[in-house]
């Protein structure tokens, strides 16, 4: 993966996504780091991402709403998207998923946990 976005509005819970990130082996990746859904939308429409990790409660555009943006974009819809949340709600998961979000992970975001979440694309 060469372009991650990381949206969530609080700085700590970034580092700790973009160390778990580098942990597991993408540190070379260039990670973009966006405070809401409208500044991860944007960062994506820009330039070609690989991969999104949004959590789901933020300001100006939470990540629900994003993964509708996401989806319905005929640019980004194959972008994979991760929500990350401390929500820990299985019928919001299910809509999540149902959205198209790829994987739906509970916080806090430790290495294995987002080892297991990319699996699928460490062919």
């Amino acid at each position: 993966m060469k372009r991650i976005i990381i949206a969530d509005d609080s700085a700590t819970a970034r580092m700790f996504i973009k160390r778990c990130l580098q942990i597991i082996g993408f540190g070379d990746a260039d990670i973009i780091e966006a405070e809401d859904g409208k500044q991860a939308l944007e960062a994506a429409k820009e330039e070609a991402t690989d991969l999104l990790l949004t959590d789901l409660n933020m300001p100006v555009m939470d990540g629900e709403t994003l993964v509708k943006w996401v989806k319905a974009s005929p640019k980004l819809c194959e972008m994979p998207v991760i929500v990350i949340t401390s929500a820990g709600n299985p019928a919001k998961e299910a809509q999540l998923l149902e959205l198209g979000a790829h994987r739906v992970i509970n916080k806090p975001v430790s290495p294995p946990v987002m080892m297991d979440a990319l699996a699928d694309f460490l062919d």
